[in-house]
């Protein structure tokens, strides 16, 4: 409106003109903007851009068309305001200037409110499109470790049945507990020292099955303990390192030690040890299907976390960093 009126000011026209101009834009504005507003709220989600279009392009027409008709009507019975144009006074001419004046608002209307709100949609359908993407892999990984890790610990228990058939219902007992949190989990992440409890019941069942050759120690920080990560992250290394690290010294010396603490910086460090003979490749180990589930799972739900791994004769050390972790 203003642009409009300073327009028709520079140009020179009469005060008269100006203020009749005044109360036609004003008076035409404001049940424009309502009714195109209103309009566009009731199509959401129910009829498809090309109708909502249509209906915008109708109800300006509309308005034109009554507006057109009400100037051209008073600029003919009210001569004294001069609204009329140099070209003489027509309803039809005046019925044609609403029309186009008011298409033009309804673009201006267009652009102020209706393109933020469908960019804004858009971004907001490709995020939640990107996260069930995350979650649709994520669902995948967990689908192949679950099972993944019930072979092996069932392969655990099953050598102690005859032998220990005592020690092997203990063990059974513990998994059942262990399968009962992981159902029962329903967070994404959890606090350390729960993921660390988990793990320690885990580890009972392959100490009990290779009794004597393999040790799991810990060393976790009373600092890191209510730190957030993602749940059971860390079995898979720790599964990791007992078979394709500790198990394969050729003695009965096999240890693997997980440690957890906080950097100066706060950044949450994770590390789980083994003493065994290394790995030929430090970034992958045959069959290592979990260390790629976990590279994954930090990059879907912990962005700038990181895992690595030095190895050497001496054993192999996987680190996990997670900056600036939550707390439980």
């Amino acid at each position: 409106m203003a642009l409009q009126l300073t327009n028709d000011a520079v140009a020179g026209k009469e005060s008269a003109r100006l203020v009749a101009r005044l109360i036609y834009m004003g008076t035409e504005l404001p049940l424009l903007m309502f009714a195109l507003t209103v309009a566009f709220r009731r199509s959401l989600g129910r009829i498809t851009a090309a109708q909502a279009l249509a209906r915008g392009v109708a109800i300006a027409t509309a308005f034109g068309c009554v507006y057109g008709l009400a100037y051209g009507d008073i600029a003919m019975h009210v001569p004294a305001l001069r609204l009329h144009y140099p070209n003489g006074v027509s309803l039809v001419r005046t019925t044609l200037f609403g029309v186009l004046s008011a298409q033009m608002y309804f673009g201006l209307w267009s652009l102020a409110f209706a393109y933020p709100f469908a960019v804004e949609s858009a971004r907001t359908r490709a995020l939640e499109a990107a996260r069930l993407r995350s979650e649709a892999e994520l669902a995948r990984l967990r689908s192949h470790l679950e099972p993944h890790f019930l072979l092996n610990t069932l392969n655990a228990i099953a050598g102690l049945v005859t032998d220990e058939p005592r020690e092997a219902r203990r063990l059974l007992s513990c998994l059942g507990d262990l399968l009962r949190d992981a159902v029962q989990e329903t967070e994404e992440r959890q606090p350390l020292h729960k993921q660390i409890a988990w793990l320690q019941r885990y580890g009972e069942i392959l100490e009990a099955r290779h009794r004597g050759v393999l040790r799991i120690e810990w060393d976790v920080a009373p600092a890191a303990e209510r730190a957030l990560l993602p749940c059971f992250l860390l079995q898979p290394l720790v599964e990791n390192a007992v078979k394709h690290g500790a198990l394969r010294r050729g003695d009965r010396d096999g240890r693997v030690v997980v440690r957890a603490r906080r950097s100066p910086e706060g950044v949450l460090v994770c590390e789980v040890q083994d003493n065994g003979p290394g790995m030929p490749d430090a970034e992958v180990r045959e069959g290592a299907f979990g260390l790629h589930a976990v590279r994954r799972r930090l990059a879907l739900e912990a962005p700038g976390a990181s895992l690595r791994h030095e190895s050497s004769s001496e054993g192999t050390v996987s680190i996990v960093e997670i900056g600036a972790p939550g707390e439980a």
